[in-house]
Formats: C-alpha cells, structure tokens, sequence
C-alpha cells in the first residue's frame, strides 16, 4: 500500500504530458524536472543523480520517465533492503510501457497497473507469483497487513509448486485469486484481527477492521489504548482509524493516537451521531457504532469505545476528516516565488478560495482543485466561505499575493473567526503559510532599501480615515523611517499618493530616492527609481509598491545607467 505521494522525474519537456496523466490519478505527485530542459514542474533540479538517490533514500515512490537503465544505474549504490525500498518504475517518454523495477513489498506492481491503465498500455510485471497467482502475498492490498513476510518467500514457493492452501478468515482478495484453496491444505492463510503467532507454514494477514473511538479529555491516550488492545488481544496493525464527534476535532490526544498507529482520523457531526446519543450511547460508543455498524466490544471507559466491523474499514468513506484551512501567500509573481511550503499545500488541498488574479497565479497547481473565485474587495465575504467549507472537512486554501499577514486574507479571517465565533469553526487546523511580500520583492530588484529601520503604510482610506494615515506618515518620516507604501492609488483614490508626499517633503529633501516596483514577478515587471519630488498619482497604481528612502537611503549609478538603491546598517560612520 503507498501512502506516500510520487515523484515523477523527467529530463525533458517532451516528458510533460505523459507526466501530467500520471498525476491525474496520483493526487499529490510532485513533478520534478531537469532544470534548463523543462518548464511548468513542482521542483527543478540540476543533478539527476543526487535528487534521484536523495529522494529514494527518502522513501519516495519513484516515477522516472526515462529509460530503466538510467534508474537502475543510478540507483545503483543506494539500493540494500528490499523490505525498506520505495516502489520504482520506468515509464517510456511516450506512456508506450511501464516497468516496475524496484519495491515489490510495496505495492509497487498494483502503482504501474493504475499508470499503465491511465496510458492505456499494460505493464510490464514480471513477478511469477503475482503472474500465476493473480495475487501478491507478499504486497496485499490496502486495508491487510502482513504480519510475518520472513516466512512468504518460502511460503510462496510450495504454493507454486502446487500446495494447497487453507484459508481462515474473509478476505476477499485472496478468495478470488488462483490459489488452490482447500480446508485441507497443509498450507493456512490465516485473516485475522487478534494477536497470534505465525508459524512458517502460515501466513498471517491483519485486516483493518478495527475501529477506536474517543471523546473527551484522556491522560496518556496513546498508553492506554496500546494497554486496552493488549488486554483484548488485539493486533494494533488493524486498527483502521481513531474516530470522534466533530466537536473533539481539535483535541491533540486524538492526533498523537492517530500518528502513534499511523492511522486517520475522522469525524462524525452531532446530526450524525444524534439517534444514537437519544438510545443511551456515549459520544464515544455512538462513533464506534457508527464507523462499524456494530456495538463496541470495549465499552469500559466514557470516552473510549473499540468496535470491530465484520469487512475492512475504508476511513476515507466514513465520517469526514477534521477541517482544514491554510492561508497561503504564493509571493508577488510567479511559481518561482513560492515557498516549498505554498506548493504542497496547493498540491494537498481540496479548495482553493480567492480573487480570480491570485487564483491565476497558481497556474497548473490549481488543476484539479474546486475554485471559488471572488471580487477582491470581498474578503470577510470570502473568509466565510473558506471557513465554511473547511468545517465541512475539505482542506481549503485561501490565496493571497505576496505575504498573506501583510494587509492580506490572514487578518480577515482571524478577523471573522472572532467576530462570529461559529461553534463549528472550533475543530478547524487553521494555518498561515508566508510568502515573500511586495515590499522585499521591490527592495531585493533595486538593492536593499530596507537594509535599515523601516515600516509599512496603506494608503487606503477605505478601512481606516486618512487622518490615522496622516498621522502614521508623518510620525514615520520623523522618525525617519524608510516606508513602503501599498495600495497607494486607485481609480477612486488618486489624491492620497500626493497628499502623502507633501508630508514627506517637510521631513525628506527633494531629493530623496523613492523605489516604484510594479507587476513584480510578472510580465510587464518595471522598477525604477525617481526622486522624491517627483512622485505623483501618475507614477502608480494598485499593482506599485513605493520605497521611500530615508535620509541615509543612498543611490549608486551603474555603468548600464541604471541604478542600485541601499540604506546603510551603520549610522555612525
């Protein structure tokens, strides 16, 4: 079973498209791509072999589009234990054929069925067992754990020479494959949830079937649910998921058990859960019966129920998981911009929320994801919907340009979250990814006019009244400050930029360098910089972010006529 995400390396652009179908039926892949030969990937990189060794070293599944024997060759010194190994496969530049290579323990014959079958080729598996058995013992599929894989090798050695085997327990994986399967086989396939000990003529699959419950606040959770499986002799690798009311969503004891077990979690709303609460269940009982369908075999406890279901748990089917909301700043211009961090979110999340232009800035990391575009001037609007739907368990992302705390959508939507406080927004991850802002973007185009003491201003007038802003102008000029001015003029705001200079002007001289950046990191990029005297309403837009230099904020002319803008560190020379 793969539970991590892929990554697909290719060498070159003609490898996009064919890399491209592939992650539409592996969500979360990650594209890395041969820098100088390829454009529109996750990740580029310069050295082939490190970043293939690096990432199998890793436990990656690989995806190499490109000849096997540029895999194996190059993976050559890092290859040991078979048990250990991510899944490998070469796909030809053309989709034509998928081998696996590498990771037959983990899954990695069923990932080249799911890539062979979206190419529509048929992969190249060699493996006899899986050929002639219709099955991989030694790699069941997701839901079954195989307790003893020391004994499989020979274990699956007697069944191609013609043993029978025995089957104990459901698992209709194994019912419908080509083993001999007799009551009488001197080989025995035992499906099981309880603790035994396996023998070498017994194989031993645990199924995910158990279901753990929690509700309220448990000391040292992990302790004791390790003990109450112990005690019932249950096997921990069945444990198919930590199950709760909504409402203990944001308890951590929950999420510590859940990363203990390697297992999700998932959430039942109160409407869900209420006529079973009205029978006399506890919240804990209620949400095991719900994840089974049948009574808890472990009631013992008010907050804690364990229930067996009678076939294997598909958590991803029940419940809904806890809400997510990440407020992301993907920078002022392209993918170049963004933080490793911006892009696996992107990658992850369900919903992307924002004003149609950021949304665009997402470009290929938006496909697949459900867009909900709005006006930008609607963003207490716009917070809501993001928080709604996350407390619908989808992971939503909110999309600012530039930093998403600087004069962005972070502020909004803590802003709602305390002004309307809604129950259900309680059991929300909410978490803000920075991403570098206009002002570090302007500064680093030009030199470093912000190397020294500086602040921030908007010029907008729709939130707060202009005299606050007079005012913080001009105790900044005094103070001299180098400032940076966002929003600085609009089609209904042209007045303010002026009215901001001549309050400069009684602190700065006129000639004072002032940086104006716009369409940072986009097409149409331009800075420049001017004095200060002649800065009007004319020099910008909504799309400029101004520099204004303090007194020490100093120029040098280049011999290409342009020019680099610094403020000194030292004061005191």
């Amino acid at each position: 079973m793969i539970n991590i995400a892929p990554a697909i390396v290719i060498l070159g652009q003609n490898s996009v498209t064919v890399a491209r179908k592939i992650i539409s039926v592996l969500p979360g892949a990650t594209l890395y791509g041969l820098e100088g030969r390829t454009s529109g990937v996750d990740v580029s990189f310069t050295n082939f072999g490190e970043t293939l060794r690096e990432l199998f070293v890793q436990g990656r599944p690989l995806i190499g589009i490109c000849a096997a024997g540029i895999l194996i060759r190059t993976l050559a010194p890092v290859i040991s234990d078979k048990r250990q190994e991510p899944p490998v496969l070469a796909v030809a530049e053309d989709g034509s054929a998928v081998v696996p290579l590498l990771g037959g323990l983990a899954g990695v014959n069923d990932l080249a069925r799911r890539i062979a079958e979206t190419l529509d080729v048929k992969p190249a598996i060699t493996t006899t067992g899986d050929l002639r058995l219709g099955t991989t013992l030694l790699s069941p599929p997701p839901g079954y754990h195989l307790a003893n894989p020391d004994d499989a090798k020979k274990f699956i050695s007697d069944v191609l020479a013609g043993a029978q085997v025995k089957l104990e327990g459901i698992a209709p994986w194994l019912s419908d494959s080509k083993l001999l399967i007799d009551p009488k086989g001197d080989l025995t396939i035992q499906v099981t949830e309880r603790l035994v000990t396996p023998t070498a003529n017994c194989l031993v699959y645990h199924p995910a079937t158990i279901a753990i419950a929690i509700s309220g606040i448990i000391d040292n959770a992990v302790a004791v649910v390790l003990k109450l499986l112990a005690d019932a002799k249950l096997e921990k690798a069945s444990v198919a998921g930590i199950f709760a009311p909504i409402t203990a969503a944001a308890d951590p004891a929950i999420h510590a058990l859940a990363s203990a077990l390697k297992v999700p979690t998932r959430f039942f709303t109160l409407n869900q859960l209420e006529s079973l609460l009205s029978q006399g269940y506890s919240p804990a009982q209620a949400a095991a019966i719900a994840a089974t369908g049948t009574s808890p075999i472990i009631p013992s406890s008010p907050h804690i129920a364990i229930a067996i279901a009678p076939q294997v748990i598909d958590p991803n089917t029940i419940g809904q998981p806890r809400g997510r909301l990440a407020i992301i700043g993907t920078g002022p211009g392209g993918s170049l911009w963004m933080s490793p961090e911006v892009k696996e979110i992107l990658k992850s999340a369900t919903d992307l929320v924002g004003y149609k232009t950021y949304l665009d800035l997402v470009g290929s990391l938006a496909d697949g994801k459900q867009r909900h575009e709005s006006d930008n001037r609607e963003e207490e609007a716009r917070a809501k919907m993001a928080l709604d739907l996350a407390a619908s368990g989808r992971y939503v992302a909110v999309v600012s340009s530039g930093d998403p705390g600087i004069y962005a959508m972070a502020t909004a939507v803590f802003e709602v979250c305390d002004r309307y406080a809604k129950p259900e927004w309680d059991s929300l991850d909410i978490h803000v990814a920075p991403g570098i802002s206009a002002m570090q973007a302007a500064a680093a185009a030009i030199g470093a006019p912000l190397g020294h003491d500086f602040c921030a201003i908007s010029l907008s007038n729709i939130l707060k009244p202009w005299s606050a802003i007079a005012q913080r102008i001009a105790a900044a000029a005094e103070a001299d400050f180098v400032i940076a001015f966002y929003n600085p003029v609009s089609k209904e705001r042209t007045w303010q930029l002026a009215k901001a200079r001549n309050i400069l002007l009684r602190h700065r001289t006129p000639d004072t360098p002032v940086v104006l950046a716009r369409n940072l990191g986009r097409p149409g990029q331009t800075v420049k910089a001017i004095a200060l005297d002649q800065l009007t309403p004319a020099s910008a837009d909504m799309r400029t972010i101004i520099l204004v230099g303090s007194t020490k904020t100093r120029t040098i002319k280049r011999p290409d006529g342009n020019i680099w803008v610094y403020t000194p560190r030292r004061y005191i020379q």
